[in-house]
């Protein structure tokens, strides 16, 4: 193979909470990121017990989506999309979460939005639960420590599967499932000051492993032509220096912090280092019969995964410290930085994806990978964003050597945030990812025109030569 395969999805990735607003129109009930606030650089976000007066929620308005998607798909078309990721915002078609029937206006919404890709000939790629669930599941039912969650998530995935059988053909169970232990907020495993919020936040993960799992089942029933891939947050570590002890530990962190949950997925059960770890530790998770035998039964058929930097590991204390998504290691000292500390590693991306594919030989699906920066609009209303194209194309030519060079089996390509959204780390909308520039700023205001910056046009090139003239 001299070239990309013309079946490769070039796209681009979006999150419902984070693009969608209007949050209280269309049936739609409250989702945990509606409660969740605004942050800054240096500021995490956090979740409100409800909505409060004086406190400013970015994801209620986001950049109006729901609105705008005509506009934006015609973006995207223009650009060129084979494909565009985007989610289904749970609570817009069961505004509780554990209702019986779907909300016949939401369901009206994706309706839309899904001819609307189909008709542009942009292929669908639905994440199905995308870091939001009903603020409902949460109060009442304690969010996804419990197993009743399972039948709820079940009842929002026949519903869509049944409704777009023919129409959708790629879908995401869960949105970077390693955040279910790493960051378990957003499975709604919300009070770090109980004693057992460890072993809660390893149930959630546990019931979604099953429910996931019995999504593949069913989506496999419902349309055989259907692809159900696992999503991870990768989180790459390099061995500080070439001591055994720091190699084992940065095997061991990317071990527990990435492959053990897409081990679990692609494999269908726990791998023997994390029953070693959960003896050792004394985990009490609730297995109950039938488990253990929808994960073995269920695998995923391909694998998802974000990538946007590495770091190294090290049993030096003293070492400097980097920030990065979710989770991160220390300091690489042969690497840049963005602006938000994040360590930028095109090779990284080339790394994950042999250690994926070797693990799995199953496809691959590069759907999130971006930078976040300050865009500014030059006098003649130009935005010169050459740093995100520096950054894409450099993470391009990783994908490439590993599909040309080292065999890996890619089936596509989607940037974060292709259009500028609400940061999900931070809630800023100045951290911006995309090829259009939203007019919106951290507080909420703005006119929310679209603009096409410099990488649009780059980025169309790139896909008019399928990955050919970078």
């Amino acid at each position: 193979m001299s070239r990309l395969p013309e079946s490769f999805l070039w796209g681009g990735a979006i999150a419902a909470n984070q693009a969608e607003g209007a949050w209280q129109e269309g049936g739609k009930g409250p989702s945990l990121m509606d409660v969740a606030t605004a942050g800054s650089k240096t500021e995490k976000r956090h979740f409100t017990p409800g909505i409060q007066e004086g406190v400013y929620y970015p994801n209620h308005d986001a950049i109006d989506f729901y609105h705008r998607f005509e506009g934006d798909l015609d973006l995207f078309a223009e650009m060129g999309f084979r494909c565009f990721r985007t989610s289904i915002a749970w609570t817009r078609l069961f505004p509780h979460g554990d209702e019986d029937e779907p909300n016949a206006e939401g369901l009206a919404f994706y309706d839309r939005l899904i001819d609307g890709m189909v008709s542009r000939g942009i292929e669908p790629v639905i994440t199905i639960s995308h870091y939001e669930m009903p603020l409902y599941l949460v109060k009442e039912y304690g969010g996804w420590a419990n197993r009743k969650l399972i039948d709820f998530y079940l009842n929002l995935c026949r519903t869509i599967f049944t409704r777009y059988r023919g129409k959708v053909r790629y879908w995401m169970t869960f949105n970077e499932i390693n955040s279910t232990v790493l960051m378990p907020e957003i499975a709604g495993v919300l009070d770090r000051t109980r004693d057992d919020f460890r072993q809660r936040s390893l149930q959630a993960a546990h019931n979604q492993y099953v429910a996931s799992a019995r999504a593949v089942l069913m989506a496999h029933r419902i349309d055989p032509e259907n692809k159900v891939g696992c999503m991870v947050l990768t989180l790459p570590r390099y061995p500080m220096t070439a001591k055994p002890e720091e190699v084992q530990l940065a095997e061991q962190e990317m071990r527990f912090n990435t492959f053990a949950f897409s081990d679990i997925q692609a494999r269908g059960h726990y791998p023997y280092y994390v029953r070693a770890k959960a003896r050792r530790e004394g985990w009490k998770i609730d297995i109950q019969p039938g488990d253990l035998e929808d994960m073995a039964a269920g695998p995923v058929d391909f694998i998802g995964f974000s990538y946007y930097s590495s770091s190294v590991s090290t049993v030096d204390k003293s070492a400097e410290k980097a920030r990065g998504n979710v989770l991160s290691g220390e300091k690489n000292p042969y690497i840049p930085t963005s602006e938000w500390g994040w360590q930028i590693d095109p090779q990284g991306l080339r790394y994950m994806l042999n250690r994926f594919y070797e693990r799995y030989e199953k496809p691959c699906f590069v759907v999130e990978n971006g930078l976040g920066a300050v865009d500014t609009i030059e006098e003649d209303g130009s935005i010169n964003d050459d740093y995100r194209i520096a950054y894409l194309r450099e993470h391009i030519k990783a994908v490439k050597q590993a599909v040309l060079e080292d065999g890996v089996d890619v089936i596509g390509y989607t940037p974060w945030g292709c259009i500028d959204l609400v940061s999900a780390g931070t809630g800023e909308m100045s951290k911006r990812y995309g090829f259009v520039y939203v007019d919106r700023d951290d507080k909420g205001e703005g006119t929310l025109e679209r603009r096409r910056k410099k990488s649009f046009w780059w980025y169309k090139h790139v896909i008019e030569t399928n990955g050919e003239e970078l």
